[in-house]
């Protein structure tokens, strides 16, 4: 299963492949998608919605891993977010991949334990999960693999609870 995770932003939009064979977890890409803020906010959205398509047809990804939405205090800043978010959504979209989205809380656990985590640990934890030689940077980079750790490891339970028709 190959996993593709996205930390979406505006400014940054972090990308992390990852794939699952045989119970172990390997990284097969990442970094960061960055556009200008000269540029119109249309042209950033169609870069990055390029960028992804692009990653798409590269890694064929089975699935695309999301971080939900975080909103807090800084709305233009959520507003952004959620822009990036949905095209990247379309590009998935336009190639029939199932997308999933975690919360940051949910990420961090799955990969670290806690969902309080610092951004150095999930990077160092990412580190030791995907047998990195150092943590992946920058931040968004970091980010991405570990929402792809997170589906990565979500995905057969999810998948199994499917099967059993919804009962635990």
């Amino acid at each position: 299963m190959i996993i593709l995770g996205i930390d979406p932003g505006l400014a940054s939009t972090g990308f992390g492949v990852v794939q699952r064979r045989r119970g172990r977890l390997a990284a097969l890409d990442g970094g960061v998608i960055a556009t200008s803020a000269g540029l119109a906010a249309e042209h950033r959205l169609a870069a990055i919605h390029a960028d992804v398509c692009e990653l798409i047809a590269r890694h064929e990804p089975d699935a695309v891993a999301l971080e939900d939405l975080y909103f807090g205090q800084n709305v233009a800043s959520a507003r952004a977010v959620g822009q990036a978010r949905g095209v990247v959504l379309l590009a998935a979209g336009q190639r029939a991949i199932a997308c999933s989205g975690y919360t940051p809380q949910q990420v961090k656990a799955a990969v670290c334990g806690s969902g309080r985590a610092a951004k150095d640990q999930v990077a160092r934890m990412v580190q030791s999960l995907l047998a990195l030689p150092a943590p992946p940077r920058p931040d968004h980079a970091a980010d991405a693999l570990a929402v792809a750790i997170c589906h990565a490891n979500h995905a057969p339970l999810a998948q199994a609870t499917a099967l059993a028709g919804g009962r635990a």
